[in-house]
């Protein structure tokens, strides 16, 4: 690979430099020299390549710690609900778009969030069998953690009225016992058979497709929080030369003896693809009334959520997984889901440090704040999703009005020492850098609200946010070596953006458009 020299540029290192550098030499993608022009192009040699990058702002590349690819992948092009205000409207939607399908083929996409309705009403199986009863309809809500299914799917999926709620799941039922079309959690589980899954040969020309999109919004690497059919198409593009983002995949809860069994280890690979932690689930998410709370949501007496994996059984899984050379990054929304994972962390703390590895909480969105310092204290990373907070405001504030708690406290983390790095959750977000930078500095949504922030005390700084974003998430992966800062030595990873983010209005961060994405040297996008 011929070297190249990266000029005409402000380079923001993130490095703790305060002077920006101007230019950047990459051999065999790997940073050889960075700093000012003339120096650094005096070492330039024969047949070494320019890249005049017009001016622009460079930061090291974005790296998105929680991202679900393949879903991001599969949904393009499917029905999408995220729109629609009421539940006439989503009907409506949905049979549109089972008008343009050939006739028995299934729906199973569409992101609806009743929260956000005119008329919040949780829907049912009912409404479903008047526009599709001839096929199965099984519609996941935004956040992932509830599904609404006709009745054609439940009697394929075999749930019927008698059918117990499984340990960390909840099928709704009517005043008479009969399932009202409603799943959480692990109740959703028997429904995956009626689903399928696309082939691994699919999900490749796929995935091949989706990290272009990737790439085009500054993502240079990815945690892929996906099933071992994306771990295999991954490989398949790696194997294949067509990987052109850096992967960092983890196990499912549900293949970690097997994970086990086959010798994985988080960290193992190369700077293309490696295994990354184990993911555990210890609650659901907000938006589907499922976080696992200290106390009752407001107005719903006696529901303070879904503990989905119980504690004796997350404390088993966690400890195997470290004995394994595996790390652990457990989902926890509510406060005492985050207790309760802290917990399980402290008792192998001395384990984990002596193998190396570093455990995550993915998502820490509601902390109790004696629970927070445990964060650093422990050498657990915050995982954290800042347009969480941005889409949520509504519903945290009426859910959990009254409360003293931590909420997507990103400030009070960081403060306290903890190493906090920031991803998307695409697709239940967009995996856009800049909409995370945005609300991260901000805490207003797209539409610039609430004015100067909800709980703005929580809010960082433009430095703060990117980096979290870059070589936070390369902290989180063991491989802030090589990634996550622009230096001699790091990967040639890093994104032209084209206006400033340390000299534009904060409420201007969010339309900031990436000009140019190089990985590795490359140029891999360039608008």
């Amino acid at each position: 690979m011929p070297s190249k020299l990266f000029r005409n540029a402000r380079i923001h290192t993130l490095t703790g430099e305060k002077k920006p550098a101007e230019a950047l030499l990459a051999v065999d993608g790997e940073i050889v020299a960075i700093g000012e022009d003339p120096e650094v192009g005096a070492l330039a040699g024969p047949g070494t390549i320019e890249v005049d990058l017009g001016g622009l702002a460079v930061v090291p590349g974005f790296i998105d710690a929680h991202i679900h690819t393949a879903l991001l992948a599969g949904e393009r092009g499917q029905l999408d609900l995220r729109g629609v205000r009421s539940l006439d409207e989503a009907l409506a939607a949905i049979r549109s778009h089972a008008a343009g399908l050939p006739g028995g083929r299934g729906i199973f996409w569409g992101s609806w969030d009743s929260n956000t309705w005119a008329v919040p009403v949780q829907p049912d199986r009912h409404s479903l069998d008047r526009i599709c009863p001839d096929r199965p309809v099984v519609l996941p809500s935004i956040d992932g953690h509830t599904v609404w299914a006709n009745s054609f799917a439940l009697a394929a999926a075999g749930i019927t009225a008698a059918t117990p709620d499984p340990v960390g799941g909840e099928i709704v039922r009517d005043a008479r016992g009969e399932p009202t079309g409603i799943l959480r959690e692990e109740a959703q589980r028997p429904l995956d058979a009626v689903i399928g899954a696309p082939s691994v040969a699919d999900l490749v020309e796929q995935l091949a497709v989706e990290q272009e999109h990737l790439l085009a919004v500054g993502l240079t690497g990815v945690h892929d929080i996906d099933g071992e059919d994306a771990r295999a198409a991954y490989l398949e593009l790696h194997r294949s030369g067509r990987l052109r983002l850096r992967v960092h995949k983890a196990i499912p809860a549900v293949h970690l003896d097997a994970a086990i069994a086959e010798g994985r280890y988080t960290g193992q690979g190369d700077d293309w693809f490696q295994t990354g932690p184990v993911k555990l689930f210890s609650d659901g998410a907000l938006g589907s009334h499922t976080s696992h709370m200290g106390e009752a949501f407001v107005g719903e007496s006696g529901n303070r959520g879904i503990e989905v994996i119980p504690y004796a059984r997350l404390r088993e899984l966690v400890r195997t997984a470290a004995r394994a050379g595996i790390a652990v990054a457990t989902h926890a929304i509510g406060d005492e889901a985050n207790h309760l994972v802290l917990n399980a962390y402290a008792e192998i703390v001395e384990l984990s440090r002596a193998a190396g590895l570093r455990h995550r909480i993915e998502h820490a969105q509601h902390i109790r704040w004696d629970d927070l310092p445990r964060f650093a204290e422990l050498g657990v990373i915050p995982s954290l999703q800042p347009t969480h907070c941005t889409s949520d405001i509504a519903l945290a504030s009426t859910l959990l009005a009254g409360r003293d708690l931590a909420n997507y406290a990103w400030r009070a983390l960081a403060d306290s020492g903890a190493h906090v790095a920031f991803g998307s959750d695409a697709p239940v977000e967009s995996p856009n850098p800049m909409h995370a930078v945005h609300a991260a500095v901000t805490r207003e949504n797209a539409a610039g609200e609430p004015a100067g922030g909800w709980e703005p005390e929580q809010r960082v700084t433009v430095a703060e946010a990117l980096a979290a974003h870059s070589a936070g998430s390369a902290y989180a992966a063991h491989r802030d070596h090589r990634q996550g800062t622009l230096a001699v030595g790091r990967l040639a990873d890093f994104v032209a953006l084209e206006r400033d983010p340390f000299e534009v209005e904060p409420t201007e961060l969010r339309d900031l458009q990436v000009a140019t994405t190089v990985v590795g040297g490359e140029v891999r996008f360039q608008r």
